[in-house]
């Protein structure tokens, strides 16, 4: 025998128990060729490992409808992806549906003219159980670290892919919960990586829609632990909200709330019409980044980012979202984006003004639905109006009325996290709100500005001077830290 045939004969003989075991069992072992192609033959969960989905609307309120018709319309996409109840986590406060003031009880649209997507959702964590101590909870797997909900829990293996997909208003370094505190960037960041050090994933990716969302990744995500995140922003603009009333398309006559998120329903529709076994992360990436960024004109729309493990976005979505078999047939194309009108979106921090004031300008002149709707709009402009004003004084008593605005706007180097130190950021939330009051959603918009204090170096003795100075007394409305505790 030749030296080239039985050099042949060997890798046969090699070869042979592998090949005979992937037969028996193809869903463990498979050579790399077959791993490659397996995702468009028909693998099963099995092959690809256990898909989770941890979703999150992390707001509550008629007003912010937005994100939990975000939340409800990705979970339909799971679903018909392929995804188990038992794999999909749901978080939302559950609060919307059969709201006062939804015109159609028990049915959430996510578009002018889409069907309920409300229908199934698992109510997992829903009410104050939608809290920052559940989410990381779950994310890690705990269950001994719940307080209610329903117990479920990502218990992930190591072939696992998770998705995460968080709706809610945010500000630089901060995302919303309807329950105080919020999730701080450092927070987050060190859960994943407690989570990557478990072994307990393959792969995650995070989508995520807030305002300065891009602030929760940039300077903060590591490369090199297999997650990859897209953000509806960068770390210093807003993003926007979309279907909104008023605004083109039309919403049906009796709506008076945006129906979605920008971001948020451009990822989504996305994934309703295309085959997500064929269609890669970043693929989607790009569309998304085209319709939000408004053809890359950014008017009335923000720069979508990604960040982290961005190897990853080779990958199909299929092994993170499933996919719709209805969608086998339908072939990819970088231009059949659903690219919505640039009237059709509302900045995410202004859709509560637009709620309150279509529910002013609807009310019957002289009920007292009229009076209550006027007293809901004077106050959220007024608590607006105090934060704004708190924070600049305060700024002025720090820095002297010269600089105070120069210092409380700037900008650190792109790929810099937002503050060095996050205890310091949350100690000046806290002495902040003591003395003013509940930063509350629209008030995240001010965390650039007392991150920059930390960094300028002020102490908390300091700012507590200063705090007291400027707010002689703390308001008490809906958003007060009387009511609601601090958001640190």
């Amino acid at each position: 025998m030749g030296r080239s045939a039985f050099g042949a004969l060997f890798a046969v003989v090699l070869l042979l128990p592998l090949l005979l075991l992937a037969h028996a069992r193809p869903n463990t072992i498979r050579l790399p060729s077959d791993r490659a192609a397996g995702l468009h033959l028909g693998a099963d969960d099995d092959a690809v490992g256990t898909r989770w989905a941890v979703l999150i609307a992390g707001s509550n309120g008629y007003f912010n409808y937005r994100h939990q018709a975000d939340i409800c319309h990705a979970y339909q996409i799971m679903k018909n992806g392929g995804l188990k109840d038992e794999n999909i986590i749901v978080f939302m406060y559950d609060d919307i549906a059969y709201n006062e003031d939804n015109p159609r009880p028990g049915t959430i649209i996510n578009h002018p003219e889409g069907g309920d997507v409300y229908a199934g959702v698992p109510k997992d964590y829903v009410g104050d159980n939608v809290n920052v101590n559940n989410f990381f909870a779950v994310l890690l797997g705990n269950k001994t670290a719940l307080t209610g909900g329903s117990g479920k829990v990502v218990d992930s293996g190591p072939n696992d892919h998770i998705f995460i997909f968080y709706s809610d208003h945010g500000g630089p370094g901060v995302l919303g919960m309807p329950t105080y505190p919020y999730l701080y960037a450092d927070d987050l960041i060190s859960v994943l990586k407690k989570k990557n050090a478990s072994g307990s994933y393959k792969s995650m990716v995070f989508y995520l829609e807030a305002c300065e969302s891009g602030s929760i990744f940039e300077g903060l995500l590591p490369e090199d632990i297999n997650i990859y995140a897209t953000t509806a922003s960068d770390a210093y603009e807003s993003s926007w909200g979309t279907y909104c009333p008023g605004e083109d398309p039309s919403l049906p006559q009796e709506y008076y709330t945006c129906l979605g998120d920008l971001y948020s329903v451009s990822w989504m529709e996305d994934s309703d019409m295309h085959n997500l076994r064929t269609e890669t992360l970043k693929q989607q990436y790009h569309l998304v980044k085209t319709r939000t960024g408004v053809s890359e004109t950014y008017r009335f729309g923000s720069h979508v980012m990604q960040y982290g493990d961005l190897e990853l976005n080779m990958k199909d979505l299929f092994l993170y979202l499933g996919s719709n078999p209805l969608n086998d047939n339908a072939t990819f194309t970088d231009d059949n984006s659903l690219l919505s009108s640039s009237k059709a979106v509302v900045n995410q921090r202004d859709a509560d003004l637009v709620y309150f004031w279509h529910k002013y300008r609807r009310a019957p002149e002289g009920s007292f639905h009229k009076l209550n709707a006027q007293k809901d709009l004077l106050e959220v402009m007024s608590h607006r109006l105090h934060i704004d004003n708190s924070i600049e004084l305060v700024g002025k008593l720090l820095f002297g009325s010269g600089k105070a605005s120069e210092l409380l706007k700037s900008v650190r180097t792109a790929g810099q996290p937002l503050v060095d130190d996050w205890s310091c950021l949350k100690s000046m939330v806290r002495t902040f709100e003591s003395h003013c009051g509940s930063l509350s959603q629209y008030g995240m918009k001010h965390m650039r500005s007392l991150a920059n204090i930390c960094n300028a170096g002020v102490s908390k003795e300091t700012m507590a001077k200063v705090a007291a100075q400027a707010c002689t007394a703390v308001p008490s409305n809906r958003w007060s830290s009387l009511h609601r505790g601090f958001t640190a």
